[in-house]
């Protein structure tokens, strides 16, 4: 067994870095004693029923109102102390300035686990200050390890490390539909494709093609208006069905012929292994982790970064050729299974933990 260990996310959200928190506490806590300490009254804490006595699996709520607060501070410091805790992974950034203090003078193994892509530098004196005592950075594809080695200042005892994270996947059979059907999982937030994904349907409505396009995800709220405000005024909005957060994923997969998943900047998106894994024709931009998927053997279409009119051209191509298009189905199955199996991914995780 390894020493206790603290997996930490605040995140108020309900995307996948925060269901990931909750899956990866899962398969280490065969292996270690496992907290949670995540954000009170939010979608972590209020998910326990799923996770708490899993395996002794145990959680710690904090309130706190900012990323810098002195709640976060002192009630994580108090929590490892308390759980003689001596490894961490935390999953987020934002709070990573109170965690450093909460940290300060404690004998722990400090892993942050990263999941997306990151924009600016952060390599100022107060951000190498605030790093100075990170063991591993954790990074969930290629992409995202030079994105963090790029952007994340490292101190003289910080490593990198690349763990694909594993997928559970439930096989079930396709369910029988008479119209080409569709599917895009993730957050309704900006940058996560999808609106650009919508708008690439316009063609199948023109061309007579009849279709549904499910759209799972909960929305960032921020984004919600603008959002609504887009999809109130389409003309083919009675194709597009909003479906909301749901836990019912793999049947809309199983109904579905096409993952349409035009994002930004993902990191790993396991939304898009799943699919690939239960067979979807699946479509993606040229960007971030999806050329290294490509180099990795999987098969799936990448059109021109940002750009609607080629992503159009090879959904419409797709769509009138959907059964010559499945011929790929099985070998992407075994591929996915092969590469990010739940075995590889905690031998990697115990390899770094104390």
């Amino acid at each position: 067994m390894k020493q206790n260990t603290a997996i930490i996310c605040l995140s108020p959200y309900s995307g996948g870095m925060e269901i990931d928190s909750i899956k990866l506490a899962k398969k280490l806590s065969l292996y270690s004693r496992i907290t949670i300490i995540a954000k009170e009254k939010h979608f972590i804490a209020d998910s326990s029923k799923e996770y708490e006595g899993y395996n002794n699996i145990e959680l710690e709520k904090i309130n706190f109102s900012s990323s810098f607060s002195l709640s976060i501070i002192f009630k994580v410091r108090e929590i490892i102390k308390r759980k003689n805790i001596k490894n961490v992974i935390f999953f987020g950034a934002s709070e990573m300035k109170s965690l450093y203090f909460a940290f300060l003078g404690l004998d722990i193994n400090l892993i942050i686990r990263h999941g997306t892509t990151k924009s600016r530098p952060k390599k100022d004196w107060f951000h190498r200050l605030i790093y100075s005592n990170v063991n591993y950075h954790v990074s969930i594809c290629k992409h995202l390890q030079k994105n963090v080695e790029y952007i994340i200042p490292f101190g003289k005892k910080t490593k990198s490390k690349l763990i694909y994270s594993s997928l559970e996947i439930e096989q079930k059979e396709k369910i029988e539909h008479n119209k080409l059907s569709l599917v895009h999982i993730g957050r309704i937030a900006e940058g996560k494709g999808q609106i650009d994904a919508i708008k690439a349907c316009k063609v199948l409505y023109e061309e007579g093609i009849d279709f549904k396009f499910y759209i799972l995800g909960g929305f960032d709220e921020i984004y919600k208006n603008e959002f609504i405000n887009f999809y109130d005024r389409l003309e083919y909005k009675h194709k597009i069905e909003l479906v909301g957060f749901t836990k019912d994923i793999n049947s809309y997969l199983s109904r579905s012929d096409i993952f349409l998943f035009p994002s930004y900047g993902e990191g790993l998106s396991n939304a898009f292994l799943e699919a690939l894994s239960a067979g979807l024709i699946c479509i993606s931009y040229d960007n971030t982790s999806f050329p290294e998927l490509k180099d990795l053997g999987l098969k799936f279409h990448m059109v021109k970064d940002r750009d609607i009119k080629d992503l159009k051209k090879k959904l419409l191509a797709i769509s009138k050729n959907i059964l010559a298009e499945t011929s790929y189905v099985n070998q992407n199955k075994a591929l996915v299974q092969k590469l990010f199996s739940l075995k590889r991914e905690v031998k990697d995780y115990l390899g770094i933990l104390r």
